[in-house]
């Protein structure tokens, strides 16, 4: 099976390039980019993509790579910080921008040259997606200039005699119009790909590898009802059978009835199910937490704890399997990329497990590659296909204390909103109700009242990396206020959130 390399920087995109390349049946692998040249020999990669990343290539502590990456006589691709490392590395020569019109942030008209092999069949004005405070002020001997915007003469630089490439923007991410086309050039017009990657392999290679780790022993799986851990299951399942332990934690932070729905869908399974019910060590723990990320590592450890306790009574348990997939990590913190927030499986975990190991086999795969896993281990289309809910549930729906009267309030909201959402027949990738901190004055049957708000939100996406606020009809809109200002007591208020990911994320805190 041929391979790709992407070497990490540490931006927050990084994963996203591998997702695309593996949009084009190309298999890849994110490695740092520190990664020992003889290890990059035995990956045998037919392609190298060196990514984004926060660093100044000029500065003495700045990220490299091995410089005998450049003689393995493959092709190179680097994107944006990693651009700049490849001329830098070269023979060129990278610098601070000197003044403001120097810099460039979002979307740019840039014009490509349709001679260079990387924009083969792409030429001509189109929008990319620019995020650089440095460029280029010389490029090395050997390359010629293939892309220029108003205030940039090197956005993409080549060398097509040896395979090399550079693009000062980023291809992986909507907003570049011919990102993707530019990127099956380089594996396909540039690297020869043969296209021989699909899920199908990613669920065999996977399986395989679960049965190498755990061998004859037994695992306790975190099962949420959700997607990834439904997923996650289905895959460990298969891959050991009878020794897999699935745990429901029903922490009292799901939306109304889900409990139940998932208990119901789970227990006639051909699975070792076992329901815990923890609402009041839950909103015990969380009583008078305010802060986000304070919230999210309680959560995390109190889970933890929970699982540790149903493993010793069913006992010899070796591993915890969670349905951690890339998004998670990223937000997380991975390497140089910065935290945006710990997700409750990943950076809110306890520094001390009672488990020999954890297991994350959906740990490089994006929502809709984890969708399509799904598909390929027989899931039903309506589990497959379900919205996902995050693990810390509606506790990162209702911003500061959590508390059981504003859970109450928030899940018949958010059931509201559900319900108006479905009899209308529209389509959102994510929708929910949250609970604001804001109190404000209303009227309401001809006295005065001093409510909370709720805010409503729907967005679009197909990663979960990036997001759009959807475009929800004011009727639908109309109906959903009404009907919660007039059936769920203590809200007199219903705000419409149309942020999009970036600058916001999807969920509330």
């Amino acid at each position: 099976m041929q391979k790709v390399l992407i070497l990490d920087f540490g931006g927050q995109y990084n994963q996203l390039i591998a997702r695309r390349v593996r949009e084009q049946k190309v298999y890849c692998e994110v490695h740092p980019h520190d990664m020992p040249l003889e290890e990059i020999r035995r990956f045998d990669p037919i392609g190298v993509i060196f990514t984004g990343g926060p660093g100044s290539v000029y500065l003495p502590d700045a990220p490299k790579v091995d410089p005998g990456v450049f003689e393995l006589g493959v092709p190179i691709l680097g994107i944006c910080y990693g651009c700049q490392l490849m001329a830098q590395m070269l023979g060129g020569r990278v610098t601070a921008a000197q003044d403001d019109s120097a810099r460039e942030y979002g979307k740019t008209p840039t014009a490509l040259d349709g001679g260079c092999a990387l924009f083969a069949g792409l030429g001509g004005e189109s929008v990319t997606w620019m995020s650089h405070g440095d460029y280029m002020a010389a490029v090395p001997a050997g390359f010629r200039l293939a892309a220029h915007s108003a205030a940039c003469p090197t956005a993409a630089i080549c060398d097509e005699a040896r395979g090399f490439y550079g693009v000062q923007f980023h291809p992986e991410v909507e907003h570049t119009e011919r990102g993707r086309g530019m990127l099956r050039n380089f594996l396909y017009g540039i690297c020869r790909a043969a296209g021989d990657w699909t899920m199908a392999d990613y669920k065999a290679q996977a399986i395989e590898a679960v049965r190498e780790k755990v061998g004859n022993g037994r695992a306790l799986l975190a099962l949420s009802g959700g997607v990834d851990s439904s997923v996650a299951a289905a895959l460990m399942s298969e891959a050991i059978g009878e020794r897999l332990v699935c745990v429901f934690v029903d922490h009292g932070l799901m939306r109304r009835n889900e409990g139940d729905e998932v208990e119901a869908a789970f227990s006639k399974r051909e699975l070792n199910f076992i329901r815990v019910n923890a609402q009041e060590r839950f909103l015990s723990r969380l009583a008078g937490v305010e802060e986000p990320e304070r919230k999210r590592k309680i959560i995390g450890e109190e889970f933890i704890r929970v699982f540790e306790e149903v493993a010793h009574e069913v006992g010899a348990v070796d591993f915890l399997v969670q349905g951690t997939i890339y998004p998670d990590v990223i937000e997380s913190g991975q390497g140089e990329a910065a935290v945006i927030k710990s997700h409750h499986n990943v950076g809110g975990l306890p520094d001390c497990v009672d488990f020999r190991e954890i297991l994350e086999p959906l740990r490089l795969l994006f929502k809709d590659e984890v969708r399509q896993l799904g598909r390929e281990l027989g899931l039903p289309e309506a589990l497959v296909s379900r919205q996902p809910f995050p693990g810390p549930g509606l506790a990162i729906r209702v911003i500061g204390a959590v508390t059981k009267e504003k859970l109450d309030t928030l899940r018949e909201a958010d059931a509201i909103f559900r319900e108006e959402m479905s009899r209308a027949g529209i389509a959102a990738d994510q929708y929910f109700a949250a609970l604001t901190n804001l109190r404000s004055v209303g009227v309401m049957g001809d006295g005065r009242s001093y409510d909370r708000a709720i805010a409503l939100r729907s967005v679009q996406t197909g990663d979960f990396m990036t997001a759009d606020f959807s475009r929800l009809p004011w009727e639908l809109l109309e109906t959903v206020s009404v009907r919660i200002v007039n059936e769920v007591r203590g809200v007199n208020r219903v705000l419409y959130d149309i942020t999009s990911k970036p600058p916001a994320t999807v969920e509330y805190e």
